[in-house]
């Protein structure tokens, strides 16, 4: 019978590794390359100018770029409201199920990665006589779409959560701060939230990229959002429409560095 070799010696050597990461980050830096010097070039005069971004950072867009501003604050707030609504409904569940009823967790696991298998389109055909309800109850709002934003991102940040949750001892805990008389709310604020700060963290960060990429529901359901405004902006002004994408692309950047700054654990010195 052969042994069964180690993990350390199967996974890839240094050399082998950075091929790996160097062809992965060719793959993403071309086309990122390639937008940032769009957005450089001096149209019909040639040459190079940065005169698009200095006038996006300094306020310089007139008032016809008045709806693409607008369209920046609804992704904005919809990416916040996406956020709140999928941790307040999964954290608490998942938690629930993980402690009380751990049979459930195979179809609480189905149930959140269905919509991942579902095209947006289907899911629009499903939303639209829901959406003539939600309309009549919460208005006609922008916002309103952060329930089908919900439904979208639900996969993701179960995966997210999911593998935080798996590497604590989340019943352990959990029984520890109950024997010194915790309530269920001060064990789930105080002290299981702290340990799933990293999981919490990169199922924002998802439901963040997902709403500012988002575009196919907002467009059906006539909802102005981002990316719609970008499609709109691209046939008059093609260039500025690219300079707010690669924004959009930064901002995310941004958003999974502060994940690695903040979701690791802290070191303490110990005396």
């Amino acid at each position: 019978m052969s042994r069964r070799r180690p993990a350390s010696e199967l996974a890839p050597r240094g050399l082998t590794r950075g091929l790996i990461l160097g062809l992965v980050g060719l793959l993403w830096a071309v086309p990122i390359v390639g937008m940032i010097e769009f957005t450089l070039r001096g149209g019909l005069e040639g040459g190079h100018t940065f005169d698009r971004w200095v006038l996006v950072f300094t306020g310089g867009l007139d008032a016809s770029y008045k709806p693409l501003w607008t369209a920046l604050g609804n992704s904005l707030v919809l990416a916040a409201v996406t956020v709140v609504i999928v941790l307040v409904l999964l954290v608490p569940t998942m938690v629930l199920v993980h402690l009380r009823f751990p049979r459930l967790r195979r179809p609480l696991e189905f149930l959140c990665l269905l919509p991942i298998t579902i095209p947006a389109i289907v899911i629009v055909v499903g939303l639209a006589p829901v959406y003539s309800v939600v309309a009549r109850i919460f208005g006609s709002g922008t916002w309103t779409l952060a329930f089908a934003y919900g439904i979208l991102v639900l996969p993701f940040a179960y995966r997210s959560i999911q593998a935080n949750l798996d590497a604590v001892d989340v019943k352990t805990l959990t029984e520890a701060a109950r024997s010194l008389g915790a309530s269920w709310g001060t064990v789930l604020i105080r002290v299981l939230l702290p340990n799933l700060r990293r999981g919490l963290l990169a199922a924002a960060v998802i439901a963040v990229a997902v709403v500012l990429g988002e575009f196919t529901i907002a467009s059906l359901l006539n909802r102005n959002n981002l990316q719609t405004a970008l499609v709109v902006l691209n046939k008059d002004d093609p260039f500025i429409a690219v300079v707010f994408a690669l924004l959009a692309l930064l901002f995310a950047f941004v958003l999974l560095v502060l994940i690695g700054r903040f979701g690791a654990p802290t070191r303490r010195r110990t005396e």
